[in-house]
């Protein structure tokens, strides 16, 4: 699709909706049916790909897919509504009311932000996606409040807004996803230095960004939606109210801390707790702990334990029922005799394959337990659990 093809696609709500009911079905039947309709080959297929599209992109936006217009690339990269529409809430309680967005994509955090009464002015540097955001602001009623443009983002004067939402490409074409800062475009040089022009800055990142990165004071913020990570946040300025945050949506909850403490070290205990991965990558293992009454087995290693069964939000809690030296024949000797068939297979700190061993312990019993792969003391150890 290109810009021209998304125009006239925009009038065809009609060709739309039929192309939304075939949608799922045999292709080539579903493109006949929308020619038959008069419409021309390239505008049937453009059609069909936005009702395919508009299917998958529910998952992240919700009943609001269905009128919005997407690409590939684009929908893979977006920002979940969930997500944000808290980071929107979070910016306008702290006074903003106008923002640039640089690399704004499809416009989720855009259109986020306007629906919670800010002005945003968006730009992105590739034409087709400047357009796909600018038609998603009128489809959801929110032209007024998003000005969307197709320009280099470095050329934007930033200094004229209250705040900045940078979210540079993380890819390349031909080359996939990009892990090195240095890469991303805008270049990082420029969107570290976004802090020192415009105070309250928000940089979306990858999950795996280097914390060495995080400018002075500003907070790191990782963020999972049901146990998945799904990218890091840098609050610069003002809007930092912490060094690190796990945010864990849809319910909200936080954990906050400054992500430098070493939790205690002590025998595994009666219970396993499993941090979620937000709370894993920002380095909030000991507060977590500390929310349990918990420690490490090994310093090293992001699983806590504890005698006492704590019910908390920020882990998967698994009842230790034996805990073995790793070998594989003590392993499998174990397992049958509870009569194990069935085998959840967790890892931390071990390089041994989940499908490998599964296949190698050859289990045939009635039972379902678990299996936790880790080292205590610096000693491959498994440990068999509950099922979760």
């Amino acid at each position: 699709m290109d810009v021209e093809l998304l125009a006239e696609l925009r009038n065809q709500d009609e060709l739309l909706a039929a192309a939304g009911n075939l949608a799922g079905g045999d292709p080539l039947t579903a493109a006949t049916a929308l020619r038959s309709r008069g419409a021309p080959p390239d505008l049937a297929a453009a059609a069909l790909t936005q009702a395919t599209l508009r299917r998958s992109a529910r998952a992240k936006f919700g009943a609001a897919a269905d009128r919005m217009f997407f690409t590939r690339a684009g929908l893979e990269q977006a920002t979940r509504s969930v997500v944000a529409e808290r980071r929107a809430a979070r910016l306008a309680a702290a006074g903003v009311r106008t923002l640039a967005d640089l690399g704004c994509g499809l416009g989720s955090d855009a259109l986020a932000c306007a629906r919670a009464g800010i002005q945003v002015y968006a730009v992105d540097a590739d034409p087709l996606t400047a357009a796909v955001a600018r038609a998603n602001a009128a489809a959801l009623g929110l032209a007024d409040r998003v000005e969307v443009t197709c320009a280099d983002a470095t050329t934007v004067e930033v200094e004229r807004y209250d705040a900045v939402f940078a979210d540079p490409a993380r890819r390349k074409a031909g080359r996939g996803r990009v892990f090195d800062p240095a890469s991303f475009s805008p270049p990082w040089d420029f969107v570290a230095g976004l802090a020192a022009r415009v105070p309250r800055t928000v940089l979306k990142l990858s999950p795996g960004i280097d914390h060495g990165l995080l400018p002075p004071r500003a907070e790191g913020e990782w963020v999972s939606v049901g146990g998945d990570l799904v990218e890091a946040a840098f609050w610069c300025g003002p809007l930092a109210t912490a060094p690190r945050r796990a945010a864990l949506l849809p319910a909200g909850h936080e954990l906050t801390g400054d992500g430098t403490t070493n939790g205690p070290v002590g025998p595994v205990g009666r219970f396993l707790y499993d941090p979620d991965p937000a709370v894993v990558r920002a380095h909030l293992v000991a507060e977590f702990a500390a929310t349990v009454g918990g420690h490490l087995a090994d310093p090293d290693i992001a699983y806590v334990y504890s005698d006492d069964p704590v019910e908390t939000p920020f882990a998967r809690r698994l009842e230790v029922l034996e805990v073995l030296p790793f070998s594989l024949k003590r392993l499998r000797s174990a397992l049958r005799a509870r009569d194990v068939g069935r085998l959840e297979i967790r890892k931390r700190g071990s390089a041994l394959e989940p499908d490998k061993l599964r296949r190698d312990l050859k289990l045939s019993g009635r039972s379902a337990a678990g299996v936790v792969l880790t080292r205590v003391a610096n000693a491959p150890t498994a440990l068999i659990t509950t099922h979760s």
